[in-house]
């Protein structure tokens, strides 16, 4: 049911949206585009937020493929349970709107991700503040501030708990008052010890059990790929609200 929801992005003009995400002149000023970016979630329909396949073209561990199929999208809800606590005061100085989640398996079903667009109270100058400390203080990579996964009962993603977590990324978005993350681990709900952030687990010649698998691919590939599709839905002007 959750699927069929309508959760997402909606367009509240060509103008505003546009002057948004690339900058060309508009009617409103930075923080009339911020307020419209922040109440667009609830209005354009799921699969355009979170595809029930996405595509990965060079994603995977050495320009592999990945294709991700969606296999539960959590309701709406407030940011009260979705990360750890250190990650959720980080956060709590652009407070939490909305915060929107799938979660998706690789083509093979050995790995499940859930990847989640947290829509922040914040202005132009706060998420900028909060980037910039992401940034110097590398609390992207801190492994006492994971995301947490959203699991799904009798699907392949039922075992996917905060002891599995094996790599994630979270990003500050300073053009949007959006936090773009993504968190994955293995579908056969095997613990880990040493999570890895994806930024580590991606490079050349890493070699742990999350490295190793491309569970950092797994992580980044999606998140850039849902980030990319919801600047493409709000700077579509063709779109209609649903």
């Amino acid at each position: 049911m959750a699927a069929c929801v309508v959760l997402g992005l909606g367009l509240i003009g060509g103008a505003v949206t546009g002057s948004w995400l690339i900058g060309e002149p508009g009617e409103a000023g930075p923080g009339d585009t911020f307020a419209t970016a922040r109440g667009l979630w609830h209005s354009i329909p799921v699969d355009q937020l979170f595809p029930p396949t996405v595509e990965g073209q060079g994603a995977g561990p050495g320009g592999a493929d990945r294709t991700w199929t969606r296999i539960a999208v959590a309701p709406d809800s407030d940011c009260q349970n979705a990360f750890d606590p250190l990650l959720r005061k980080a956060l709590s100085t652009v407070g939490c709107a909305r915060l929107l989640r799938a979660t998706y398996t690789d083509a093979t079903r050995s790995y499940v991700t859930t990847v989640g667009l947290l829509f922040t109270k914040a202005d132009a100058a706060a998420m900028s503040t909060l980037g910039k400390r992401f940034k110097d203080e590398g609390l992207a990579d801190r492994t006492d501030l994971m995301p947490r996964p959203y699991s799904a009962k009798d699907t392949v993603a039922a075992g996917f708990g905060n002891e599995q977590r094996a790599s994630w990324t979270v990003s500050v978005l300073t053009d949007a008052p959006v936090v773009v993350y993504a968190v994955s681990g293995w579908a056969d709900g095997r613990t880990v010890d040493t999570p890895e952030p994806a930024v580590e687990a991606m490079k050349s010649g890493a070699t742990t059990a999350p490295a190793q698998a491309g569970l950092g691919n797994e992580a980044q590939g999606l998140a850039d790929r849902v980030e990319r599709g919801l600047r493409k839905t709000v700077s579509s002007p063709s779109e209609k609200p649903s």
